[in-house]
């Protein structure tokens, strides 16, 4: 009860935060009651990065959930990615991207869309084959960015306004798992992707409605978004704003 009391002392008491800092991480309660806040981005490197993430499932926020953990990584000075899949473009979607906006403004943060206009096997002007062929160009630009991160130390910051072909800490291959679904890529490509990357690369994978059993051995975190109810079902059109 002594250590408990001593760490929740009021600071004006004469402990400097640091010093409750170190005790609180002594006992394994880092923080001792601090508001976390904001700070200017500059480059660093995270310190247990590497794993494998993969979300599918009928619901909505897949791609929202990865560009969560990719901004808060981006938010510490790591390097992050968005490789997009599939979406090339609808006529229900403007041309402009909200999440391209803001990743465009946000340190650290690039992305890339190497979709085809339109959704494949549906009749909206556009060709499977062209689906296909942008699909594979996907492929071969995941493997691109997984060679040039495994070209540079990990451990270490990376420029903030580098290139990705110059490295980087998260990647995220954002809808993947759908152009698994259409046939458009094998889950083998998939397995290969993740089997090609560095130890330090955080890997995002997202999209499928089916599950992926294909990476439960490959992955170290599985999340399936379940779809209660969605407004799509009564007729509502993607938002900007929430979808695009």
């Amino acid at each position: 009860m002594a250590e408990t009391d001593d760490v929740d002392r009021d600071p004006t008491g004469g402990d400097g935060d640091e010093e409750r800092r170190d005790r609180a991480a002594d006992r394994g309660t880092p923080g001792s009651g601090l508001t976390p806040e904001d700070r200017a981005i500059v480059a660093d490197a995270p310190e247990e990065f590497g794993l494998v993430q993969v979300w599918w499932g009928d619901g909505k926020g897949k791609t929202t959930a990865a560009l969560g953990m990719g901004v808060r990584a981006a938010g510490h000075g790591y390097r992050v990615h968005l490789l997009q899949f599939m979406k090339g473009g609808a006529d229900s979607v403007a041309p402009v991207r909200g999440e391209y906006n803001a990743i465009a403004a946000l340190p650290g943060m690039t992305y890339e869309n190497t979709g085809h206009y339109g959704w494949h096997g549906f009749r909206d002007g556009s060709a499977d084959d062209d689906h296909a062929a942008k699909a594979r160009g996907g492929l071969a630009r995941a493997r691109e960015l997984i060679d040039a991160a495994d070209d540079v130390d990990l451990t270490a910051s990376l420029p903030l306004d580098g290139d990705p072909e110059a490295g980087v800490h998260m990647l995220i291959l954002d809808e993947i798992l759908y152009a698994v679904d259409r046939g458009l890529l094998d889950s083998a490509d998939v397995l290969e992707l993740i089997d090609a990357k560095p130890p330090g690369l955080e890997i995002v994978v997202t999209g499928s409605h089916e599950e992926p059993t294909y990476l439960r051995e490959a992955a170290d975190l599985i999340t399936r978004v379940s779809k209660e109810k969605h407004p799509i079902d009564a007729g509502q059109r993607a938002r900007r704003g929430t979808e695009f």
